[in-house]
């Protein structure tokens, strides 16, 4: 027995107590009810760069989306999670948005710095926070494409490089390896019994607007 609890720590834990992509797919599926699904993932190319491992050379975004299987595969299942993981156990771990599952919205990695920085000066309370070289996703609570209209629409000016990842979207989440590089946590989720606590989509977007015309010296944050 006690082999048996030694192997299953090391499938979802490295050395120094970092999670595996399994050990992460199982917290979000069974503890936060957060349906996942492997990432297509990469394969090796010529002089050690890496490339997508899905059937498309010019993928735009190699390593960082589903495949096979596809995105309405996401479960919260235990079992079907550890089958995937047991096959493919450094597969990315992609989050199917919506619906119940959190939403999120992103923007480009130097922005994203410059907007949590901003958030925190005015106060505004953020949720987890997903960063990547590229991309910076602040995790949102669930909403529908009828909210986030009526919410665009209010806005006299939303900055043009944010990306919103609502139903039917998809998030790749740490300790993932994609390769634009490694996916970590900016801001880690809190722990609860009620699972990570998530800001609206209102109270982020109409902050990153705020924070963009109202920084200290007066001018607009580049996103």
């Amino acid at each position: 027995m006690r082999e048996i609890l030694g192997r299953r720590r090391k499938l979802l834990f490295r050395r120094g107590g970092r999670p595996t992509p399994l050990g992460a797919a199982l917290q979000c599926a069974t503890e936060w009810r957060w349906p996942v699904l492997p990432g297509v993932g990469l394969l090796a190319g010529g002089r050690g760069a890496r490339r997508c491992s899905c059937p498309d050379p010019d993928c735009v975004v190699p390593g960082a989306h589903p495949f096979d299987p596809g995105l309405l595969a996401a479960t919260t299942d235990e079992r079907m999670v550890r089958w995937w993981w047991a096959n493919r156990p450094d597969a990315p771990v992609v989050l199917a948005t919506g619906g119940r599952a959190p939403c999120a919205v992103s923007l480009p990695a130097v922005a994203g710095a410059r907007a949590l920085a901003a958030l925190e000066h005015f106060g505004v309370h953020t949720g987890p926070v997903v960063a990547t070289p590229t991309r910076w996703s602040l995790l949102v609570s669930p909403y529908d494409l009828a909210e986030l209209g009526e919410l665009l629409h209010s806005q006299d000016w939303v900055p043009s490089s944010l990306r919103f990842h609502g139903e039917g979207g998809y998030l790749v989440l740490p300790p993932s390896e994609i390769a634009a590089g490694k996916v970590r946590w900016e801001r880690p989720p809190g722990t609860g019994p009620a699972g990570p606590w998530l800001p609206t989509v209102t109270t982020v977007v109409d902050a990153l607007v705020a924070a963009s015309t109202k920084t200290p010296d007066g001018s607009r944050l580049a996103f």
